[in-house]
């Protein structure tokens, strides 16, 4: 009988035992080495609404999978087949999945380690730990999480000054009329930002930029992006190069080893090798894998897609970002609007849409549906709300 191990126990992690379990699979074992059930990492940043509750277990029927929680592997024997765990045991495989998530970037300029990082529960726990009303905070970096955690702040009374290294927020994710949206929906709120910003040092009380300014802080935080964990990967000598290197079905340079979610850089049939570091990519890679490690032979080509809120603003986005294509505006009825992004034959290659709640859910929906069936569209009839893109689908242009 076939073993099935996988090690890391987040959401890609997860998604591959439950679909080899509901596959009929009857050796499955997950390693989580955090020491306590799986949770919804997105809650981290985004707390929900009404409690605050920022620890959201996520809850599935595992039974049937061996789960051993906070025993972490320490190596992987390729030779032998077998990982081999902190404890000194060794537990055998014939197909290992590697999902071992992310690292958050640290900061050069913070030694010490004042600015925290948030990736874990534990991260969290001493974030929202010292958050009271009145204190002051800076948060290092204007990406999604710097950005979701500074309107968590000021909800909970916090003053909040947003540090960003470049010349606008979001740059890599959205366009920038959409990021300027966004920032100025914080500003309302009373957050203050500083682009362009060089940060000297980071003491226990603030932050000293190059010019001497000096930003006094009771909380600081570093969102400055994640580096994909290869520790175990790399020490085995699989084959690394900004993530563990997999082809389109998330294979290894090792035939029996695969990987999947933040820590895969992934032979895409659209991008080419990429890493995708969202919820729904560590989902469906999850999923995706365990198919792979049963024998079938298809690619993973999935679209990147990605959620964000900002108070009373939701963000939602889809493909890939790029500010070289023809980009046009489709305003909606209920005051959000969206941007799509075309290439030079005039298909959809991108959408992001920004509107109160889940207002251009169901345009993001779509949006991906015509990019997945590469549809030529119109400019014209994208800017035109009342053209429905559901008839783009049917008819094309």
């Amino acid at each position: 009988m076939t073993h099935h191990v996988i090690i890391g126990a987040g959401e890609a992690g997860l998604r591959a035992a439950i679909a080899l379990r509901a596959a009929g699979e009857p050796h499955v074992t997950l390693l989580g080495g955090e020491g306590m059930p799986s949770y919804d990492r997105p809650a981290l940043s985004k707390p929900d609404r009404e409690t605050g509750g920022h620890h959201r277990p996520i809850q599935v029927d595992l039974a049937g999978v061996e789960v051993r929680f906070g025993l972490a592997a320490k190596s992987i024997d390729r030779e032998g087949k077998a990982v081999v765990l902190a404890d000194g045991s060794s537990l055998p495989y014939d197909r290992l999945l590697l999902a071992t998530g992310a690292l958050p970037r640290r900061l050069g300029c913070d030694p010490d380690g004042h600015a925290r990082g948030l990736r874990t529960l534990t991260d969290a726990d001493a974030i929202y730990g010292n958050v009271a009303t009145g204190r002051r905070a800076v948060v290092i970096g204007a990406g999604l999480i710097g950005l979701e955690m500074a309107a968590e702040l000021k909800r909970r009374g916090m003053k909040v000054h947003v540090l960003e290294v470049g010349p606008r927020a979001l740059g890599r994710g959205v366009p920038a009329e959409i990021a300027e949206a966004i920032v100025e929906r914080h500003r309302q709120e009373g957050t203050t930002f500083g682009f362009d910003a060089r940060i000297h040092s980071v003491e226990r009380n603030g932050v000293t930029l190059a010019d001497g300014l000096a930003i006094e802080a009771d909380l600081m935080i570093a969102a400055v992006g994640i580096e994909p964990d290869i520790r175990l990967a790399d020490s085995a000598g699989l084959a690394c190069a900004n993530g563990i290197v997999v082809d389109s079905r998330l294979v290894t340079s090792d035939p029996w080893i695969f990987a999947a979610g933040d820590c895969a850089a992934v032979d895409h049939p659209r991008y080419g090798r990429m890493r995708f570091e969202t919820w729904r990519n560590a989902c469906d890679q999850g999923a995706f894998a365990a198919r792979s490690m049963r024998g079938e032979g298809a690619s993973f080509a999935a679209l990147p897609w990605f959620w964000s809120d900002h108070f009373d603003f939701g963000l939602q986005a889809v493909g890939l970002h790029d500010p070289l294509r023809l980009s046009v505006r489709r305003d909606l009825p209920d005051g959000g609007w969206l941007r799509f992004e075309l290439d030079a034959n005039n298909r959809l290659q991108a959408a992001a849409g920004i509107g109160p709640g889940n207002a251009v859910a169901r345009d993001i929906r779509l949006s991906e549906k015509i990019i997945e069936k590469n549809v030529v569209c119109s400019p014209d009839r994208l800017v035109d709300a009342g053209h429905g893109l559901k008839s783009f689908l049917k008819g094309g242009a």
